[in-house]
C-alpha cells in the first residue's frame, strides 16, 4: 500500500510547472485611476475573478503594488501592455 504522503514528487511536472511560472507581472498603485476601474480591467485583462481583483486592487493601494499573475513571458507581456494602455501601472519581473 502506498501512502501518498510520503510518495516522491514527479520531478517533471515541477519542472514543467516551474518553467511556465518564471515571471510575474506586478501592478503598482497610482493616485488617478478608480477602484472600479482597476478590478474590471482585472477581470477583463488578467483573467481575475471579481474577489481575486478586488483584494489585488487593495493589496496595490496599501502596500504600492502587488503580484497580479505568474507565467510565462509572452502571455504576460500582451496583459502588461494592455494593463499599460489603460493607463495603469504595470511591470513584468523574473522570479529567477
Amino acid at each position: 500500500m502506498s501512502n501518498h504522503y510520503f510518495d516522491k514528487p514527479d520531478k517533471g511536472s515541477n519542472l514543467e510547472e516551474k518553467k511556465e511560472k518564471t515571471h510575474s507581472l506586478i501592478l503598482y498603485n497610482d493616485d488617478h485611476n478608480e477602484y472600479d476601474f482597476v478590478i474590471e480591467c482585472l477581470i477583463d485583462i488578467c483573467n481575475h475573478a471579481k474577489c481575486q481583483a478586488e483584494q489585488c486592487t487593495l493589496i496595490a493601494h496599501h502596500n504600492g503594488k502587488c503580484d497580479v499573475k505568474k507565467g510565462d513571458l509572452k502571455t504576460l507581456d500582451e496583459m502588461c501592455n494592455s494593463l499599460v494602455i489603460k493607463g495603469l501601472n504595470a511591470e513584468i519581473v523574473n522570479n529567477n
